[in-house]
């Protein structure tokens, strides 16, 4: 394990050559994949076989030699697990069925573990089997999408440009918000525990619609949320770490990783590396923040900007990934070229 680049990186360890790894690397844009999931027929099928989501994990890492595997899996898993219906749109996205009222909200499951580790075991199953499967110097990351940002989905009952339903709720009743917050924290809190249990090294939250949460709010609804999951966590698993992405937090990423404990705050690519060097990574770790849009275009822009971002980062620890998920319309061969250039 003390041979693993991205377990350096986050025990606070600054290296020559930065670990890397991509958020959505097992994905749309890769032909094994879609090969893959035509073989399980749907998304949510491919994401609760334990034996086709571990391979799709494993394609980025044997194509493009990554320093880490994030298990395939989907944060909406956890609404489902609680009771929500949810079903996936091709070309759409996820629906979800709605909690609006106080009665959309009684159907929904506890967040006992029983209940959650029984609907979500396919989940620890593919986790086992990366266990095993992956290659000693590889890091398996399990993660779980950050409270607000599921609630966001749970209230809409898909993804929003603006998280209208879930502020509109937020606003017109305050409690029955607060409830659900609190439910999908404490079921976060056993999903994620149980993911270490199967094998999982690093847990990541991801937090994708933090930014639309402001001052106040921010601190109530995207920090206090994370900062106690991470503080369950660490009770429970004291050697495991935490990466946090509050993405679009902006100025709040300042002394986020100190206030909320996390080992590493992953920075999206609306803020500059330099700054984020200057300002978030004093804390600790950072993970970052290359543009998905460079994986589209490549060329001499993706090697000047790869270099760029690595020199910046290049005083502490630093993980390099990008600022979001790569896009379906990415070429592969601009993956293979960002690490050739991140690792030349």
């Amino acid at each position: 394990m003390a041979e693993k680049l991205l377990l350096r990186a986050l025990a606070g360890e600054t290296l020559q050559t930065p670990p890397a790894w991509m958020m959505r690397q097992a994905g749309r844009y890769l032909p094994e994949y879609k090969a893959t999931r035509a073989q399980a027929g749907d998304f949510l099928s491919l994401c609760y076989n334990p034996d086709l989501a571990a391979e799709v994990t494993l394609q980025p890492i044997r194509r493009f030699g990554f320093d880490a595997a994030i298990m395939f899996a989907d944060i909406l898993l956890i609404p489902q697990a609680l009771g929500a219906d949810l079903w996936f749109v091709t070309g759409e996205g996820p629906r979800l069925s709605t909690i609006t009222s106080q009665a959309d909200f009684d159907l929904l499951k506890p967040a006992d573990p029983d209940v959650v580790h029984e609907h979500l075991a396919p989940i620890y199953e593919t986790l086992r089997i990366l266990s095993r499967e992956l290659p000693d110097d590889v890091t398996l990351i399990g993660f779980a999408g950050a409270p607000w940002t599921v609630a966001t989905y749970m209230i809409a009952g898909r993804g929003t440009p603006d998280q209208g339903p879930a502020h509109a709720l937020k606003n017109g009743n305050r409690p029955l918000f607060e409830a659900l917050l609190e439910r999908i924290t404490e079921a976060t809190i056993e999903y994620l525990s149980a993911q270490i249990d199967a094998g999982a090294e690093v847990v990541k939250l991801f937090d994708s619609w933090a930014g639309s949460l402001k001052g106040d709010e921010f601190r109530r609804y995207a920090l206090e949320p994370t900062k106690r999951i991470i503080t369950e966590l660490k009770a429970r698993h004291p050697n495991t770490p935490v990466i946090a992405f509050p993405r679009q937090a902006g100025e709040a990423y300042i002394g986020f990783a100190r206030e909320t404990g996390a080992d590493c705050v992953a920075i999206d690519n609306s803020v500059d590396a330099d700054w984020a060097a200057a300002n978030v990574q004093i804390d600790g770790c950072v993970q970052g923040n290359l543009a998905p849009s460079h994986l589209v275009t490549g060329g001499q822009a993706l090697v000047d900007e790869v270099r760029r971002i690595k020199a910046a980062f290049s005083g502490g620890p630093h993980i390099f990934n990008l600022g979001h998920g790569i896009t379906p319309d990415a070429n592969p061969d601009n993956v293979t070229l960002m690490l050739e250039t991140l690792r030349s």
